[in-house]
């Protein structure tokens, strides 16, 4: 038998060392991934059909934290933020209205500063009035992208979101697999 090494038996301070080794990767893992979730991303889900056709019910939204450490919120960002009138609920909503906007709503149309605003994203044509709203310097004002069955900015009593309450900007989305722990055999 050409060839064959023989085999050498660990010792007690080699298996130690081995699982030493193993806990610091695991726990180096896990100090990483919980400071990417505390400071870089988080996830949410949309409990209700406010933001579809964008996001279904329970479909898993990657947020970035950091989004907006060197840019300003833009129109049209789906962003997270607490619900303002309660603000131990977090909403996830589409800003629609900037700073020192004059934001209105007439026959379902949203005009900004008088202008109409185009928009593409809804489940199905908007309906009704609302404002006209003076968006204070430093707020947004947020509206659901399902407009006719939103609970929004329009309904709120505080009307407007400040920026600094922002939590981070939706990046991307990703279903529920529930279906996928439901498997029977």
């Amino acid at each position: 038998m050409e060839g064959k090494m023989p085999k050498e038996k660990l010792t007690k301070e080699q298996i130690r060392k081995e699982v030493i080794s193993w806990i610091a990767v695991m726990a180096l893992g896990l100090g990483l991934g919980f400071l990417v979730n505390k400071f870089v991303f988080f996830t949410i889900s949309s409990p209700t059909a406010s933001m579809e056709d964008t996001f279904l019910i329970d479909e898993k939204v990657v947020i970035l934290r950091t989004a907006y450490l060197f840019s300003k919120p833009q129109r049209g960002d789906i962003v997270v933020f607490p619900f303002p009138d309660d603000e131990s609920m977090d909403y996830i909503k589409r800003i629609i209205g900037l700073p020192n906007e004059t934001i209105e709503g007439k026959n379902g149309v949203v005009y900004i500063n008088g202008e109409p605003l185009e928009e593409d994203y809804f489940k199905e044509p908007p309906e009704g009035d609302f404002g006209p709203y003076e968006i204070p310097e430093g707020h947004y004002f947020m509206m659901g992208d399902n407009r006719n069955i939103s609970e929004d900015a329009r309904d709120w009593d505080n009307k407007f979101v400040a920026e600094d309450k922002i939590k981070g900007k939706a990046i991307f989305k990703y279903p529920d697999f529930k279906w996928f722990s439901k498997v029977e055999y």
